[in-house]
């Protein structure tokens, strides 16, 4: 399940004697009203408030002249407390870890931040001793390493200079991302951080992240689908939800390296004479548009909804679809630089095609987490990141309250067939179940992959929202156990989303590990629920019950 991050947002950059705001932050706030209607600040504002912040105390978030600043993100909450969350580069350069959110109190001062490193950056130098070209040669390296006995058609790599504060000290590394087409011509990609200075590898992660009118769908039955007439036509569009589309890649794949794309599988828009979309089987291409179409729909209200979330960024915008995506490509994935969703048809013996609707949900909350916390893929805060998209995407199955589809604590059960093995790609309940996630935090955790590591805080979920023990739940059994012995009372579901929802934009950041959301979490039920109360103490105490203390 793929999210290919971004560079973005408007720069502001540090005098020495503090943050200097940008004409066009200023011309934005000028132009813009002070408050919403309901007598909230603007989002305008908030950014003019957490520059003042910035400008203030700079030295308290480590913030130097050598550094520049750019907004990723606001939040202004309905009481008008303001959270501006940031990028940092050093001497131009990005910084891995460099990020954090700015609190501010509903009249603009500052309350605090949250960091993703309290570490000083600052370099002696930032002229690599490892040349581009070698750092490269290193990424392909690990690349072919980590799909060994297939051959790579295609490969490329391509460095870039950055400041990782990631992993200890701040330091001199090359990103690089390594890409390239297996032997189907389905794409594989893997980022390498290598140290400028020694060339010793830092860290390496997929850079796809895996999961591996009204329409009849492949899972979700008989839905209603808001579409666009054309002529005497209609388009699988969607103008009440930002003009979102689906598409046909019709089997072709993206050739793209580095964020740069020399042909992109198509996304010929579905039309339909008669606003009846889909047969329900796979013979019709059209059927399985109907589930992304719908996954789309559900992820997009359940988020605004339930969080008050116009669309994945934020903005209102709609991403788009391509379905029948490669050659028996058993993936779905999100990708930024297009902002949208690609879904493979699976190879018909351990997957059918992967566009059932806690898939979508996955998927579209990997663009929401790379808009907001952008958890590092990898370690910990990996985990992390594959947990919340497996949180909030199961929260979206129970949303939708779709009779095909009922909800559940078992993450593809849908996509998965026979000659996988088992009943779901996970389970929240009891991760262990698929034989290799881990059901409670070790010092180990996060060496794992991280659709395994992200047990933990799948389990963290489930005991919150369900408890402790066995029970069954809309026709599932479950029995979930605990690391202390201990027992958990749940409370409820809705409650779970509103608290991970919370911390993941408020709270959390790139580098946040399972200690970090711990905190995260008991912060967010606090502003929820109030410090002390009965969801606080479930959070302590579901935490506690996977050994996240």
């Amino acid at each position: 399940m793929s999210r290919i991050r971004q560079h973005v947002r408007g720069t502001r950059r540090l005098a020495t004697a503090g943050v200097a705001a940008t004409t066009a932050t200023l011309l934005a706030a000028a132009l813009s009203p002070a408050a919403h209607a309901d007598g909230r600040p603007t989002r305008a504002t908030a950014v003019e408030n957490a520059a003042s912040a910035l400008a203030a105390h700079a030295a308290g978030l480590g913030l130097t002249s050598t550094q520049d600043t750019s907004v990723r993100d606001v939040i202004v909450d309905k009481d008008g407390t303001q959270h501006v969350r940031y990028d940092r580069t050093y001497q131009q350069l990005p910084v891995l870890g460099g990020d954090f959110v700015v609190h501010l109190t509903s009249d603009g001062a500052f309350r605090g931040a949250d960091r993703a490193t309290r570490s000083r950056i600052s370099l002696s130098s930032v002229a690599p001793k490892v040349s581009g070209p070698k750092a490269a040669d290193l990424a392909v390296n690990a690349l072919r390493a980590a799909h060994l006995g297939t051959k790579l058609k295609r490969v490329k790599a391509k460095p870039e200079l950055v400041v990782d504060a990631l992993h200890g000290s701040p330091k001199l590394a090359w990103r690089t991302i390594a890409a390239g087409l297996d032997s189907l011509g389905n794409p594989v990609a893997r980022t390498v951080l290598t140290d400028a200075r020694t060339g010793t590898q830092i860290d390496a992660w997929d850079s796809i992240e895996t999961a591996t009118g009204d329409g009849k769908a492949l899972y979700s039955g008989t839905v209603p689908l808001e579409t666009t007439q054309s002529g005497s036509s209609y388009q699988l569009k969607d103008p009440t939800r930002g003009n979102t589309y689906t598409g046909d890649a019709e089997n072709k794949t993206d050739l793209c390296f580095f964020g740069i794309c020399f042909s992109r599988a198509p996304a010929t828009l579905f039309a339909d004479a008669d606003n009846h979309w889909g047969t329900g089987g796979t013979a019709d291409r059209s059927s399985a548009a109907v589930d992304a179409q719908y996954g789309t729909n559900e992820t997009w209200d359940y988020y605004k909804n339930v969080h008050g979330r116009n669309g994945i960024a934020n903005d209102g915008k709609g991403s788009y679809n391509r379905v029948h995506y490669g050659s028996k490509y058993n993936n779905a994935f999100w990708d930024d630089s297009c902002f949208c969703m690609t879904y493979g048809d699976g190879d018909g013996t351990t997957f059918g095609p992967l566009v059932a609707l806690d898939v979508a949900g996955h998927e579209m909350s990997h663009g929401v987490t790379s808009k907001t916390a952008a958890l590092t893929y990898s370690g910990e805060s990996g985990g992390l990141n594959e947990a919340t998209s497996d949180i909030l995407g199961t929260m979206v199955e129970w949303y939708a309250n779709n009779p095909s589809d009922t909800g559940d604590y078992l993450i593809g059960e849908k996509i998965v067939r026979s000659g996988f093995g088992k009943a779901a790609l996970r389970f929240m309940d009891k991760p262990s179940k698929d034989g290799s996630s881990a059901d409670y935090w070790s010092s180990s955790v996060g060496n794992l992959d991280v659709h395994y590591s992200s047990g933990v805080a799948n389990h963290f979920a489930y005991l919150l929202a369900e408890g402790s023990g066995a029970k069954s739940i809309n026709g599932v059994s479950y029995d979930s156990p605990t690391y202390n012995g201990s027992t958990v009372t749940g409370i409820g579901r809705e409650k779970v989303g509103k608290i991970w929802y919370r911390a993941l934009t408020v709270y959390m950041t790139s580098s946040t590990n399972y200690k970090g959301a711990r905190t995260a979490t008991l912060n967010a039920a606090k502003d929820l629920y109030g410090a002390g109360s009965t969801e606080y103490n479930a959070v302590a105490a579901a935490w506690s019950a996977v050994n996240v203390n």
